[in-house]
């Protein structure tokens, strides 16, 4: 498809249903003050948050507060969704014209956005790796809630992808004890992959002094109760959409001293809110991704054409699929 930075057409992926997704086309103008075209090279879907989307599960109460910046459309449907797009800038000036940057965008083949909505990669981070950013951002948000110190002993709860980047940020701190904790065992070779440890619900080392949950199931916060050591803290990452949860707070919770926190990438966590902004965290998120080690969490590329037929596969619970990337013409 023709790109330039006159008007021109462009294709993008709607939710227009519960369950149902077509490529639209659309005109788009030529990029006003400010704006610049960018041409899509890779985006990615991000199956925890995309999957509520898909299935019509973003709870009413959540409607304003779950629109991605640049989403088309309105909740329940039809909306053009999606917020991890890596591009090449077509316009603006010498020192951008032709560099690549992500932006938190949806799935469309070119589009127009304000200059300062998008951070140039650095030279060390390739543009497929680069679409792990938004959950990047997501991952170090946690890590600041949680508040992890050397030493500790660690469990992450769900080796999805931001479960997996929470654990290897925590593995960074000097001598912490982590691990991946997840029902699928071969799960096993990606925490080995990223430099931390990995066991089943039954077999996780208890009394810890930190235990993140990101599996996204009421089962997995059970489990990040009971690992969790006396008055030690378990970060909720995992966000149910419109699906009841029951949390054990009975039991041992209260004499345990336990404390349950929750994490969202909406707002900077407290502790760095008066300092940070979003765009230096999102950069932050962006410059963490230059270990090659990341690229375990990446599927194979499909096609951008191919994506309607492909997401019901891509968002089933059963797929395998970590991070799955889109490749565009």
């Amino acid at each position: 498809m023709a790109v330039s930075a006159g008007a021109t057409t462009t294709s993008a992926l709607w939710y227009r249903g519960a369950r149902q997704v077509e490529l639209r086309e659309e005109i788009i103008p030529p990029p006003g003050a400010g704006e610049l075209r960018v041409k899509t090279l890779y985006s990615a879907i991000s199956r925890g948050t995309e999957s509520l989307v898909y299935g019509g599960r973003i709870p009413p109460g959540e409607f304003q507060r779950m629109r991605a910046p640049f989403m088309a459309g309105d909740f329940p449907f039809p909306v053009k969704y999606g917020y991890a797009a890596i591009g090449q800038i077509e316009n603006g000036s010498d020192a951008l014209r032709g560099k690549t940057v992500f932006a938190l965008y949806p799935h469309q083949t070119a589009f127009n956005i304000p200059s300062d909505a998008v951070v140039v990669l650095p030279e060390d981070v390739p543009p497929l790796r680069a679409v792990l950013a938004a959950n990047m951002e997501t991952a170090l948000n946690g890590v600041w809630d949680a508040a992890p110190g050397p030493a500790d002993r660690i469990a992450v709860i769900g080796a999805g992808v931001v479960g997996s980047l929470v654990a290897y940020l925590c593995g960074q701190l000097p001598g912490t004890d982590v691990t991946l904790v997840d029902i699928n065992a071969r799960r096993a070779d990606l925490a080995g992959q990223l430099g931390v440890g990995f066991a089943d619900p039954a077999n996780a080392k208890a009394d810890c002094d930190l235990v993140v949950h990101a599996s996204g199931s009421p089962e997995g916060l059970r489990t990040a109760l009971e690992l969790a050591g006396d008055e030690a803290t378990v970060l909720e990452m995992s966000w149910y959409g419109d699906t009841p949860v029951t949390a054990m707070l009975g039991g041992p919770f209260h004499s345990r001293r336990l404390r349950l926190i929750s994490s969202q990438v909406g707002r900077i966590a407290p502790s760095h809110r008066p300092r940070w902004t979003h765009g230096r965290r999102l950069a932050a998120a962006i410059a963490l991704l230059g270990d090659p080690r990341l690229d375990a969490l990446l599927a194979p590329a499909i096609a951008f054409s191919d994506l309607p037929e492909r997401l019901p596969n891509i968002l089933d619970a059963g797929s395998g699929i970590l991070c799955q990337p889109i490749a565009y013409p």
